[in-house]
């Protein structure tokens, strides 16, 4: 059953709507544990108590408050020029004892700034300072104060952060070392292993809350790298940040968002897994930037017509869109309508395992890429780049047409083609990389309408053909059909050039 929900990050004061979010049932919590919990001490009346384990790792847990300061509105104007014997001349003088006549005014700060401030939590990791908490908790602020359990504050400086993870790294300076708890090993966590959540919202002190792992590998369309636990603890804002930790006191986890329709905890909470956050901590606090390996590709999912089309059999891999022409992808021999099966000896069961995979790796190592292409397996070695903080990828470029006289309409699997003029190219704002055979219409109820293909497309290959004129595609569905495929694979490029394969059955 799919339902439309909210997936919250919980620092209280932002959150992205997601749809089509997949409700799992989970298991209840509170249920009597076993002996495979030694760390776990038998409280009132038998029941299991988290006490000991709480009372270990609390002072390691903090508040972060992070506050963006903004200068008062409006023109600073300039320090004033005060004659010698002037009314209130020392009063003016020991005011702007620090500026000059001619200097901008001084800003005001507190009180009078306007305070945009998010509170969440968060977790030492080393005795020296290093404090750990989500990036959604300190995005935008310019003063970040961490709040231990005994009361201290200190002004925290940041180190790093990445918005793909949602993982940022903080550095405070204390006089004593600090209460610091490690990062135990994710990928051995089970379904129904106990968990127990902590965290130190609006600065009232820690929380505590214990639950189960209720699922792994979870995807809430909240970035390119999801791979979530799900907990039944209960995360509640202001815990964004705060550790989820196993029955020895190890973080597996850190607090990230949760899915409710009314902002509280409904058990249906997420964590980053320490085995993805671990590497990507290590980067920050080494470089102040995440390095991901980059192997410059566009994909998309491969779903059962697609598979069919292609003679791949069941759906699997990831299907190359589209080619950056500056990624290392193109110089290794990768092509659009490759299905990508392998990466690095690691099998690629589905789309969104791939940029996981290459993100991973290592910049400059050389891997293994095993396609699959006109029916056969091939691989290639490509040399990883340096994924681009912010990259679009270019649009295919392709060989212009040969220019058509007299456009031809013809119609095939449902659509009116014809020739891609410059009349046609200006009337759907075309851009001038973009080739092939225009959608010149399309009947709603056909099989290609209802693969989102639309009015001013693009036909860019027909059955990885390129095609330019529409007899070409006519020829192209032809053989297709003639060889006995059940569906006409199209590369259609939008006007904006951005590309995507579409399998429409052949009715």
């Amino acid at each position: 059953m799919f339902w439309s929900q909210k997936v919250m990050v919980m620092n209280g004061f932002k959150y992205a709507n997601v749809a089509r979010i997949a409700l799992m049932l989970t298991l209840g919590a509170g249920l009597p544990l076993t002996a495979a919990a030694p760390a776990l001490a038998k409280g009132v009346e038998g029941m299991v108590s988290f006490a000991d384990l709480a009372a270990k790792v609390s002072d390691a847990v903090v508040n972060i408050s992070a506050e963006e300061v903004v200068a008062h509105p409006g023109s600073p104007g300039q320090v004033p020029s005060i004659a010698p014997g002037t009314p209130f001349d020392d009063l003016f003088r020991d005011f702007f004892k620090n500026h000059k006549p001619g200097d901008p005014m001084p800003q005001e700060t507190e009180p009078g700034a306007q305070n945009a401030t998010s509170l969440g939590s968060g977790f030492v990791i080393d005795a020296s300072g290093i404090v750990i908490t989500d990036n959604h908790v300190i995005a935008d602020a310019n003063k970040i104060t961490v709040i231990f359990t005994d009361g201290r504050k200190l002004k925290a400086k940041l180190i790093g952060r990445d918005a793909k993870i949602d993982v940022a790294v903080l550095k405070v300076e204390s006089p004593t070392p600090l209460k610091a708890v490690p990062f135990g090993d994710s990928d051995k966590l089970r379904i129904g292993d106990p968990v127990l959540a902590v965290g130190n919202p609006f600065g009232l002190g820690g929380t505590v809350t214990a639950g189960i792992v209720s699922a792994r590998h979870r995807n809430i369309d909240s970035g390119p790298y999801d791979n979530f636990i799900q907990t039944d603890a209960s995360i509640n804002k202001g815990n964004s940040g705060g550790p989820l930790f196993n029955i020895d006191g190890e973080v597996i986890g850190i607090n990230t968002a949760i899915l409710s329709p009314s902002g509280g905890s409904i058990g249906l909470g997420f964590a980053t897994p320490s085995d993805d956050a671990k590497p990507i901590i290590e980067q920050l606090r080494k470089f102040g930037v995440v390095r991901r390996g980059w192997l410059g590709v566009r994909i998309q999912k491969v779903d059962d017509s697609i598979a069919e089309s292609l003679g791949l059999g069941s759906a699997r891999g990831a299907l190359v869109a589209g080619i950056d022409p500056n990624g290392p992808a193109g110089p290794a021999g990768l092509k659009p309508g490759d299905v990508i099966v392998k990466f690095n000896n690691v099998e690629v069961k589905d789309s969104q395992d791939l940029p996981k995979l290459v993100a991973s790796s290592a910049v400059d190592q050389v891997v293994d890429v095993e396609i699959f292409r006109n029916g056969k397996s091939v691989t290639e070695k490509v040399k990883l780049g340096l994924l681009p903080n912010s990259s679009k990828l270019a649009a295919l470029e392709k060989a212009p047409p040969k220019p058509v006289d007299q456009p031809e309409v013809v119609q095939s699997l449902g659509m009116n083609l014809t020739g891609l003029t410059a009349e046609l190219r200006k009337k759907f704002s075309i851009r001038d990389n973009v080739h092939g055979v225009i959608v010149a219409s399309i009947a709603p109820d056909s099989a290609a309408a209802g693969k989102g293909v639309q009015m001013g497309d693009v036909l860019v290959e027909v059955n990885q053909s390129s095609v330019s004129t529409p007899k070409d595609v006519v020829d192209k569905v032809a053989e297709g059909q003639k060889a006995g495929k059940k569906s006409t694979l199209l590369l259609v490029a939008n006007p904006a050039g951005d590309v995507r394969f579409v399998a429409v059955p052949d009715k």
